[in-house]
């Protein structure tokens, strides 16, 4: 394990759930952090929550708007002088529906969300750590269980979280001659507000409606400190953490 203390983290979507956890779990670990997201109040919530812990900032920023997401990372460099973790973590969900009924306007604000401004993200990523001495980084993608294995009534979240799969897979094999580690975390069914629904009921492949198991945030936290623990010649591709119970393989 190479010692993280000191380490600058930017963590998107750092306002709430996950991306809350993430913070509590770097910030007992030494990291200095930049916090990113839509609400700056959420934001400074989470900052309190760490204070006299870390060095911690709080920048409000747009993922799908490039110009916001450069201010993030200058705002970054400026404040702790590199960026060794990128945990591009900001996403949101549609109302579930049947393909043809999904409306174009949740179909774009998901895509532009977490395709485009995940995207966006990690090319600020890219060209800071390149820029950096010493060079490198490592960046984390939120890809969800999605990435791999959709619900019912759920295309654009699950069409948007496969493409974070080539996401991750282009940007691992180009960041190698920049000792960019590039890997991935699939969640499911954490008790944050977008996964806390499971436990209010979820429909399955089969058409029923079943509750479903939740795991603590705190596990996700730690999952995520973990994959950066290592040293940037070691990397963890792909990571799923998950509610032990919860249905994955196949959905049921």
């Amino acid at each position: 394990m190479s010692d993280v203390a000191g380490r600058a983290a930017i963590i998107t979507g750092a306002g709430s759930g996950i991306g809350r956890a993430a913070a509590l779990s770097l910030a007992k670990r030494g990291y200095r952090l930049v916090l990113a997201g839509r609400r700056i109040a959420a934001l400074e919530e989470t900052a309190a929550l760490v204070d006299g812990r870390a060095e911690v900032a709080a920048r409000s920023t747009d993922v799908s708007d490039a110009a916001s997401v450069a201010s993030l990372f200058n705002h970054a460099v400026q404040r702790f002088g590199r960026v060794d973790l990128l945990f591009n973590n900001a996403g949101v969900s549609a109302p579930p529906a049947p393909i043809e009924d999904v409306d174009e306007a949740d179909w774009r604000k998901v895509v532009d969300i977490n395709l485009t401004g995940a995207f966006l993200v990690l090319q600020a990523g890219f060209r800071t750590m390149q820029r950096q001495s010493p060079q490198g980084g490592r960046i984390i993608n939120n890809g969800s269980i999605a990435a791999t294995t959709p619900r019912p009534n759920s295309v654009a979240y699950a069409c948007s979280k496969h493409a974070i799969l080539g996401l991750t897979k282009a940007a691992s094999l180009e960041g190698r001659k920049f000792d960019i580690a590039c890997g991935q975390i699939d969640i499911g069914n954490a008790a944050s507000t977008m996964g806390s629904t499971a436990a209010a009921g979820m429909l399955q492949a089969d058409g029923t409606i079943r509750t479903e198991p939740l795991m603590s945030l705190e596990h996700v936290g730690e999952a995520v400190a973990y994959m950066d623990s290592l040293p940037l010649e070691a990397n963890v591709q792909f990571l799923t953490v998950m509610a032990t119970k919860m249905p994955f393989v196949g959905r049921g």
